[in-house]
């Protein structure tokens, strides 16, 4: 059974940082020691409810709070475990960290990577987390002086050579997701297995409608609506776009795969009629020995983004691959190599993954056999 305890990890943040942060309630500790560094950070980079008074003072400070907004949540946690790292760092080295030199920066940065042995897309974000950190607190900017690029350059380089080269998840292709579903017994899918029954849904509803692991977690009752044809699912913030809802059709379908059959399985072995979709299950222990079986228990609350990768890891160990072949992105990349290999439109396919461009669209398709429909097949 998939392990089913939440743990709080750090997303990758986003890099390309071109929105100003909100302008601090409480003036930055400029030229402070780390430990006020940090706590003015962690409270500046906190949202709460927006709300005004309606004099100039609220109206500003209303408008502070939907500025940090504009930075997702789980964007918002990876930069204050970045910012953390770095105020650790200063206090080590007894260095100011706001406002930072750009020398303290590419060392901080060297040494994560050289002693740490930190992904290069980590250092990425470490960096935009100092950055943020300087805008936020109104100083200049230390982060894209010629020192700091270069040396990121040269981790990235490096991490090259020595091939320590991002690997991308499995894509979950058809065949893929087949094999994840298969060791979910029928019997336990016939006497109502809740955690088979929303393992399944989940599965298949990320496959059909090309789901990042956020979106499957966030999804509810209210976002569903039966149609002749299939389930229209209303997403109200994606990645791709986070000002406007989106619909993702999950059609019905006459095999084994079809994602409707598996999520309406769910909701109604669940009694679940509003309110988060996926959630947790678990078996309560025994009140004493020679007691029968408690039932399992439903939680309110929907799983974490973290969660659905770990679902996902479960069901594909279950199946025979690595612990770390599949994750959280499988079923979107899976999804449109499947279309790509059924020979789908590239226009069609950037729709159904919801993707702002071509590059992108690129980025989640697994090509496969390299020599299979070569450009030059038949001319060399």
């Amino acid at each position: 059974m998939p392990a089913e305890t939440d743990r709080k990890t750090a997303p990758p943040g986003d890099p390309a940082d071109l929105l100003a942060p909100a302008r601090p309630a409480v003036p930055a500790p400029i030229g402070g020691d780390a430990v006020s560094v940090r706590t003015w950070f962690d409270t500046t980079v906190e949202t709460l409810d927006p709300a005004s008074d309606g004099s100039l003072a609220g109206d500003r400070d209303a408008a502070d709070t939907y500025r940090r907004m504009a930075k997702a949540a789980n964007t918002r946690r990876a930069y204050r475990a970045a910012v953390r790292a770095w105020c650790i760092w200063c206090a080590r080295h007894d260095v100011v960290p706001l406002p930072a030199a750009s020398a303290d920066v590419a060392a901080f940065l060297g040494g994560e990577r050289a002693g740490r042995q930190l992904a290069p897309n980590t250092i990425d974000l470490r960096r935009a987390a100092i950055r943020y950190l300087h805008r936020a607190a109104g100083c200049p900017v230390p982060t894209d002086d010629a020192c700091v690029a270069e040396t990121v350059a040269g981790i990235r380089r490096d991490a090259a050579r020595r091939g320590h080269l991002p690997k991308k998840k499995v894509a979950a292709t058809a065949t893929i997701v087949r094999r994840l579903l298969a060791p979910i017994p029928d019997t336990e899918l016939a006497a109502g297995g809740l955690v088979g029954l929303r393992d399944r849904a989940l599965i298949l509803v990320g496959f059909a409608g090309a789901l990042r692991r956020a979106e499957l977690a966030a999804i509810r009752v209210e976002h569903l609506e039966k149609t002749e044809r299939g389930i229209r699912l209303t997403l109200p913030q994606t990645k791709g776009a986070q000002t406007a809802a989106v619909t993702v059709p999950l059609p019905y379908g006459d095999t084994a795969l079809c994602p409707v059959h598996a999520l309406l399985a769910w909701l109604s072995a669940a009694g679940i009629t509003g309110g988060a979709v996926f959630r947790r299950v678990w078996l309560p222990r025994r009140a004493a020995p020679g007691q029968p079986s408690p039932l399992p228990q439903i939680g309110a609350d929907a799983i974490t983004p973290q969660t659905v990768a770990r679902i996902i890891q479960a069901r594909a160990l279950a199946a025979g691959f690595g612990r770390r072949d599949l994750g959280g992105h499988s079923l979107k990349r899976g999804a449109v190599t499947t279309g790509m290999d059924l020979g789908i439109h590239p226009t069609r396919l950037k729709r159904l993954g919801r993707h702002k461009s071509y590059d992108t669209l690129g980025e989640y398709l697994e090509l496969g056999d390299l020599f299979d429909g070569h450009p030059l097949s038949g001319v060399l």
